[in-house]
């Protein structure tokens, strides 16, 4: 499908003008690796609040969010719900405790709790888990492109990819919070436009879509029923708050936007704005969703058969912005959809050579680098993640199901992490053994239950297949660690205390 020339011009000159901008902050007099990891510590409230958001939201959202609403109901949304229960523990322990560390690591504070085995362990989990997520993303933003426009999709992954390395990695994190105010700005905008098309389409205005909505159970939040084997309301909140958790807890994306703020009250102002703003947003794109579903049961004529199965949900909403919207305006949305995606993979890309340059190379290599080799590092650190991401993404073209390799692989890297962070800063008892122990046997329950309903589908040890959700994964990991570390935690301390007492008595 050719766009119109308008369509066209707008798309370019939105993605030129991005990677222009954020490239500019290279040419910034006097920056410092301080400017390039947190910003100098000086960036308003409202753009590091618009970043949080947009970290939030990626082009997995922008379109699965109105194709799972198309195809089901609002279960999903209540992941959303969850986000002002994990930003208020994340405005009252988690900000005030990097704040104080005064580090540009997520996982330094780890190592004071633990040792360095427990930084180096979670920072090679994030790196893990960023090349995955940017992946994913990457892939999952190049298909719908593909199918309606025809664009290959190698090609798309590839441009997409260097277009965020270069100012990513030229800009630093300036060029990132500033691009990805920008870039909410328009995703919001797009949505809301698009929401608005949809509405006022209808035959019988507005108030059509929410009958029909009603009357197919569209706006149904899922079943509140006791279950561990479906998406129920308790399973996705639940899922939701540990996800949550683990993004303000532990995710270097978020710590450094902490730390980027001039004081903690700003910091926990941006944390708010960002997080409260995503719940609102997330509920238009279930709403787009829902109203399409009205458009085309009004309107089967105008969504062709190949987009009628349950497989095609995610197409739906590309589909109408090439098809039903105005000239000019299609080329905007298109924009959001990549504006979501490219916010997201540069901020791992920040985070990433953050992480690099903090946990590997100023520990491990050179410890005294100058302002000149961080920023080397730091630039190099960014295109290699860039690059390895883009072969990642690349990769998924020969993979059955890109999301759920996502969740398998996102279970395995990063659920062990959140369990130790909870454990080193809730129990003050606990040292590195019990810990170690904790990780090690949270782990392998994490990837009995991420891998077993993949590998296990027949034979005789069919029965040792894991039957929970796959959403329980990282709730049950995160608990076995701290419950594991905690305990033993109990009996080494009664050991030791017995032990003692005996000593005193012989």
């Amino acid at each position: 499908m050719q766009l119109p020339i308008i369509d066209l011009v707008i798309f370019f000159l939105y993605m030129l003008g991005i990677l222009f901008f954020g490239a500019s902050f290279y040419f910034k007099k006097g920056r410092t690796t301080d400017d390039y990891m947190v910003g100098g510590r000086k960036l308003p409230t409202w753009a590091i609040g618009m970043s949080i958001f947009a970290t939030f939201v990626s082009s997995i959202s922008f379109l699965a969010l109105p194709g799972n609403a198309y195809l089901s109901n609002w279960n999903s949304f209540v992941f959303s719900l969850s986000i002002p229960i994990a930003a208020l523990v994340a405005v009252k322990f988690f900000v005030p405790l990097y704040r104080g560390v005064q580090s540009e690591s997520a996982y330094y504070y780890l190592e004071t709790r633990f040792g360095s085995w427990a930084r180096g362990y979670a920072s090679i989990c994030y790196l893990l888990t960023q090349l995955a997520r940017m992946g994913t993303i990457l892939y999952l933003l190049a298909l719908p492109m593909n199918a309606l426009l025809g664009w290959d999709i190698g090609t798309i992954i590839i441009v997409t990819g260097i277009s965020v390395i270069i100012y990513a990695s030229m800009g630093g994190i300036e060029a990132v919070v500033w691009t990805d105010a920008i870039q909410g700005i328009v995703l919001i905008s797009g949505a809301l436009i698009c929401l608005g098309l949809v509405m006022f389409s209808m035959p019988e205005g507005p108030m059509q879509v929410i009958e029909i909505g009603a009357q197919q159970d569209k706006f149904s939040l899922g079943s509140f029923g006791v279950s561990l084997t479906e998406a129920t309301f308790w399973v996705i909140l639940i899922y939701g708050l540990f996800i949550n958790l683990q993004n303000f807890g532990v995710d270097q994306n978020y710590v450094q936007r902490y730390m980027s703020a001039r004081t903690e009250k700003e910091a926990i102002k941006s944390t708010w704005f960002g997080s409260m703003l995503y719940v609102p947003v997330s509920l238009l794109f279930f709403f787009i969703g829902t109203a399409l579903f009205a458009y085309y049961q009004v309107n089967p004529d105008l969504l062709p058969a190949s987009l009628r199965s349950a497989d095609a949900a995610d197409k739906i909403f590309p589909f109408f912005i090439v098809n039903g919207l105005p000239k000019g305006m299609t080329g905007l949305l298109i924009a959001s959809i990549f504006a979501a995606g490219m916010s997201t993979i540069s901020t791992s890309l920040n985070s990433s050579a953050t992480v690099i340059l903090t946990d590997h190379y100023k520990k491990y290599i050179n410890k005294n680098a100058d302002t000149k080799a961080s920023f080397k590092v730091l630039g190099v650190a960014a295109v290699v993640m860039g690059l390895i991401s883009i072969g990642v993404s690349l990769a998924m073209t020969e993979v059955k199901s890109a999301l759920d390799s996502w969740w398998a692989l996102s279970s395995v890297f990063s659920g062990g992490v959140l369990g130790l962070f909870l454990l080193g800063y809730f129990s003050k008892k606990v040292q590195q053994m019990e810990a170690a122990i904790g990780v090690v046997v949270g782990i392998l329950v994490i990837a009995w239950m991420s891998l077993t309903p993949i590998v296990l589908t027949d034979g005789k040890w069919v029965d040792f297949k894991n039957t929970m959700h796959t959403n329980l994964t990282i709730v049950i990991g995160t608990l076995v660690i701290f419950l594991t570390g905690f305990l033993l935690s109990l009996l080494f301390n009664k050991k030791k205390k017995k032990q003692e007492k005996e000593k005193v008595l012989n």
